[in-house]
């Protein structure tokens, strides 16, 4: 259940927009969740609930019938998902900013949650001041991460990444890459000859196995290839896998 934590709603009122009226929607399948909800929102004038659902499929047909602003969806509904609720819904209505709520810091759900279209997502255990700031900030079209879950998400953005990067390579053989990797050092195929005990025919047919699998036109093309993927990263990684 959300932490309730004291607050002075002035404090937070004063923060929200003088002249619009927000409009909010909750989601969650627990019934006391919702009413708790409220019970602390409906303390700032400027926002008003507009809609309540406890289920994937209400969430969506509440959400096309209010038109709300913002949600708080409760990541995990009863019998279906908040995740996929968020899709459907911000598929339909983009305008509106969905805030997942969840009980839980999951790497692979908040991904989920992001691709869905989700612009915040915060843990229950945030206080109800944070909340509403959270609130106001997705209406203005900003992103929102709880701060515990930040390093978790860069953690994972750097894995990726780590991903993106070796499966930029692996269309090609090791010999290649190496091959590869000299020609990001500047060498010519005759270096690259003498570093790797090649003919200088062998070579010209690795750079242009290289260039024809990379569909690179030239070497320097290739070259920037090599450098934006780290290469050198890869092929170390291959070294410590032959060990």
């Amino acid at each position: 259940m959300l932490e309730i934590t004291r607050y002075n709603a002035s404090m937070a009122q004063s923060n929200l927009n003088s002249t619009k009226t927000l409009r909010l929607m909750l989601v969650d399948d627990h019934e006391v969740v919702r009413l708790g909800l409220k019970s602390l929102i409906q303390r700032f004038d400027k926002i008003d609930i507009v809609a309540e659902a406890g289920s994937e499929q209400e969430a969506v047909a509440e959400a096309l019938r209010a038109r709300p602003d913002v949600i708080l969806m409760d990541i995990r509904l009863d019998g279906g998902s908040g995740i996929e609720a968020t899709r459907e819904i911000c598929g339909q209505l983009p305008n509106v900013k969905v805030i997942m709520l969840t009980s839980f810091a999951d790497q692979e759900l908040l991904f989920e949650a992001i691709r869905a279209g989700a612009a915040g997502y915060v843990l229950k255990q945030v206080g109800t001041g944070e909340l509403i700031r959270t609130i106001e900030a997705a209406s203005r079209g900003e992103s929102i991460l709880d701060p515990a879950l930040t390093s978790k998400l860069f953690d994972a953005m750097r894995d990726s990444l780590q991903k993106e990067d070796a499966a930029a390579f692996e269309i090609l053989t090791k010999q290649e890459a190496q091959v590869l990797a000299f020609m990001m050092e500047g060498l010519t195929n005759k270096q690259i000859g003498a570093e790797m005990f090649l003919s200088h025919g062998t070579v010209r047919n690795y750079v242009s196995n290289v260039l024809g699998k990379l569909q690179m036109s030239n070497r320097s093309e290739a070259t920037a290839y090599a450098i934006r993927h780290k290469l050198p990263n890869y092929l170390a990684r291959l070294e410590q896998e032959d060990e």
